[in-house]
C-alpha cells in the first residue's frame, strides 16, 4: 500500500510544483568574493550555499522522481544537491535505468555506449540538466570514500582505487562533465586521509577531474572542496592544496553535534577560504553514544550555528532522504521513513527561512561578531552566536535564553530591533534601540527549540523586514 501512496503523493505534488514554480535562471559558474569568505556569480552577486544531501540520487531514483525532488527542493529554497557518481550503496549493480557504471568494478573501463540515454553516465547527465534547469548546483562527488578506504578514519587503502586509475578517472569524468558550470566538485566522501597513500589518491582525482575539465592543471577552471568523515575537517589533511577552494567540516550526527566549534576553528584558519559544514545532524538518525534521534530543531539549530560562525552557507540532510529510503531496497539505519513522505518536514521549509533571512541583509560583508555578546556562556548546547554587518547585526539563540549585547561605540547610534522567528520565518518590529549594553529576552519560555534571531538595523538602512527576500536586480 505504501508503494502505490508513493506515486499518488509523487503525482500531486509534482502536479502542485509545475503550476506555482517560476521558471528559475540558469546557474552560472561561482566564484570566490574578493575577500575570500563567501561564493559570488559572475556578476559578483552573491551566491548562498544551501544545500540538500542526496546521496544515493544518481543510483537509486528513476528520471520521473529525479524531476520531482529537484522540483521540491527549488521550490523551497535550496541551490546545491549533493550527490555521488559511484554511490556507497550498490555502485556497482545496474541503477534504475538498468546501467552499470563501470566493467569489472575497474575506475578506467567506464561503460559508454553510442546515442542519447544509453549509459550511465547519460544519466549522470539528466541529473545535472534537471538540476541546471531548475537553478540549482549540484556538489557532485566522482565516487564515495570507500572505493579508496573502506575504513572511516584510518586512511588505510583497500578500495579499487590507486593513484594511477584515480587521475584516470577523474580526467574522463571531468572531460564528460565539463561543460556543465552548475557543478560544485567534492572530492573525497565521508572518509579521513590521513595517510600518505591515501592522500595521494584524492589528489590524483582532483587533478584528473581538472585535467579533464581544463584540459591542463588549472585550477580556476574548477571549484572544489573535500569531504571527510566526522567530527572531522579538511584541514587536517588538506588546508593549502591549489585544488582546494571551500574549507569542508563535517560535524557529524545526533543530538550532540556542536557544529560552532569546528565551524569557529576553521574560520580563524589561514589562508582564508571560504566554509562550509558538508554534514550534520540528520533528522530521523539515531546515532552517538548513548544513542540519540536528530529532530529538526537539531538540523536548524546546526544550520544557524554554521552560518552565524562565519560559513558561506549550509548543507542539510535527512536521514531518509540521503539515502533515497525506498520500499525496493533494503533501509540503511533504520530510517523513519521512505524519501518521498519527508520532503515536506518542517526543517526543509526552515531552511528556506534562513536563506531568505540571510538574503534579505547584504550577507557577504557579515563576520562573527562574539565581542559583541556580554552574556557569560558555559554551555554548548545553548551557545549564542552574532554577526555583524554592513549596517546589521544578527544573534542567534537556540534555546530562547535572555542575553544582553555590548555595543561600544555603536551604542551611540539608533537601532531598530527586530525579532525572527526561524521556525516560521516570520519578523516582529520591537521598535528602536540605543545604548551601550543592550538586555533583550526573546519571547516564550526558556529551553530547547525555541530558537530566535535577533535582528538589529541602523536607522538610516534601507532595509525591509528580515527574512522579506529581494530580486538581484533590486
Amino acid at each position: 500500500m505504501r508503494y502505490v501512496t508513493r506515486w499518488i503523493i509523487l503525482w500531486a505534488v509534482a502536479a502542485v510544483g509545475v503550476s506555482v514554480a517560476a521558471k528559475p535562471e540558469t546557474p552560472g559558474p561561482l566564484k570566490i568574493a574578493s575577500d575570500g569568505r563567501y561564493l559570488v556569480h559572475e556578476d559578483g552577486c552573491p551566491c548562498f550555499w544551501l544545500a540538500d544531501t542526496a546521496w544515493q540520487l544518481i543510483h537509486d531514483l528513476t528520471r520521473q522522481e529525479v524531476e520531482f525532488y529537484m522540483a521540491n527542493r527549488a521550490w523551497k529554497g535550496f541551490t546545491v544537491i549533493q550527490t555521488v557518481v559511484l554511490a556507497e550503496y550498490r555502485p556497482f549493480e545496474p541503477n534504475r535505468q538498468g546501467h552499470r557504471a563501470l566493467e569489472n568494478s575497474d575506475p578506467t573501463r567506464p561503460i559508454v555506449r553510442e546515442g542519447p540515454d544509453n549509459d550511465y553516465w547519460d544519466d549522470v547527465e539528466f541529473v545535472l540538466k534537471t538540476a541546471r534547469d531548475n537553478g540549482l548546483y549540484v556538489g557532485l562527488l566522482p565516487t564515495w570514500g570507500s572505493h579508496v578506504t573502506s575504513n572511516w578514519q584510518n586512511g588505510l587503502v583497500d578500495g579499487i582505487f590507486n593513484a594511477n586509475n584515480a587521475e584516470s578517472y577523474g580526467r574522463f569524468v571531468g572531460r564528460r562533465f565539463r561543460d556543465f558550470e552548475n557543478i560544485i566538485w567534492i572530492i573525497g566522501g565521508d572518509r579521513a586521509a590521513p595517510t600518505d597513500e591515501s592522500r595521494a589518491i584524492w589528489r590524483a582525482l582532483a587533478r584528473g577531474v581538472t585535467l579533464g575539465v581544463a584540459g591542463k592543471e588549472d585550477y580556476d577552471k574548477t571549484l572544489m572542496t573535500y569531504h571527510t568523515s566526522g567530527p572531522g575537517a579538511s584541514w587536517w589533511f588538506f588546508n593549502d592544496e591549489p585544488w582546494m577552494d571551500i574549507r569542508a567540516a563535517q560535524s557529524g550526527h545526533g543530538q550532540h553535534a556542536y557544529n560552532w566549534r569546528l565551524m569557529q576553528i576553521g574560520y580563524s584558519m589561514k589562508p582564508t577560504k571560504p566554509m562550509i559544514d558538508l554534514e550534520t545532524a540528520y533528522p530521523g538518525f539515531r546515532h552517538g553514544r548513548p544513542p540519540t534521534i536528530a529532530t529538526d530543531d537539531h538540523a536548524r539549530r546546526g544550520a544557524y550555528w554554521s552560518v552565524f560562525a562565519g560559513s558561506c552557507g549550509h548543507t542539510y540532510g535527512h536521514h531518509s532522504i540521503w539515502q533515497m529510503a525506498d520500499p525496493l531496497r533494503p533501509p540503511v539505519a533504520d530510517p523513519p521513513a521512505y524519501w518521498y513522505e519527508v520532503l515536506d518536514v518542517p526543517s526543509a521549509f526552515q531552511m528556506g527561512y534562513l536563506r531568505r533571512l540571510m538574503e534579505s541583509r547584504p550577507f557577504v560583508t557579515a563576520r562573527p561578531a562574539q565581542n559583541l555578546i556580554a552574556t557569560e556562556q558555559n554551555r554548548p548546547d545553548d551557545y549564542i552566536e552574532a554577526l555583524r554587518g554592513d549596517g546589521f547585526i544578527m544573534v542567534y539563540t537556540p534555546t530562547g535564553k535572555a542575553f544582553a549585547l555590548s555595543l561600544g561605540e555603536a551604542g551611540s547610534k539608533e537601532w531598530r530591533a527586530w525579532w525572527f522567528d526561524p521556525r516560521k520565518g516570520e519578523s516582529a518590529a520591537l521598535g528602536t534601540r540605543s545604548g551601550m549594553r543592550l538586555p533583550f529576552d526573546p519571547p516564550g519560555e526558556e529551553g530547547f527549540g525555541n530558537d530566535w534571531v535577533l535582528v538589529l538595523d541602523e536607522a538610516g538602512a534601507d532595509f525591509g523586514p528580515p527574512g522579506k527576500m529581494k530580486d538581484r536586480s533590486d
